[in-house]
């Protein structure tokens, strides 16, 4: 229903343009070629008006050829344009980057500039750490789950478990 309405409306203002613009257009005409009275004038003066109003179409045809070629200079000009927006967006692609490794050496001397030779040795400032044997309290008796199972169960192996928890320092 609403489309119906919204295609109405766009009738009747298409129509009432229309009419507009035949309006305007009799009233163009209205203003620059003026009804001409013929009745009454001899042959003299009628080979006279037609002479000026030959003068007048010429004047009206070079308008109007002067207008028809702008008006194709610029169309071409405007295709042209177009062409070569079209070659510059296929042309220029956008170029994949690619990884580029600076040391932190070579980052400062482009920062500071080449007079100041600052160098980071970066690991010298780290502390030196102990690796501890941390696999041998990982390992852990590989045994049959069944004889775990069965030594847990039961007040003395709740016994065991509590007590291992604690931890041996106890």
């Amino acid at each position: 229903m609403l489309k119906s309405l919204m295609v109405a409306k766009a009738k009747e203002e298409l129509e009432q343009e229309l009419e507009e613009k035949e309006e305007q257009k009799s009233q163009y005409l209205d203003e620059k070629s003026p009804p001409i009275h013929t009745s009454g004038l001899s042959l003299a003066e009628l080979q006279k008006l037609c002479e000026e109003l030959h003068a007048k179409i010429d004047v009206v045809d070079e308008e109007r050829y002067d207008i028809e070629a702008k008006v194709l200079h610029n169309n071409r000009e405007i295709k042209d344009l177009n062409i070569k927006v079209l070659d510059l967006r296929g042309k220029f692609k956008r170029p994949n980057l690619r990884r580029v490794r600076v040391s932190a050496d070579a980052i400062l001397r482009s920062l500071l500039g080449s007079k100041h030779k600052v160098s980071l040795d970066l690991r010298a400032n780290l502390k030196s750490v102990k690796k501890e044997d941390t696999e041998k309290e990982k390992t852990v008796e590989v045994s049959d789950w069944r004889k775990n199972v069965e030594a847990m169960s039961g007040m003395e192996g709740r016994k065991k478990m509590f007590d291992a928890a604690k931890g041996p320092n106890q």
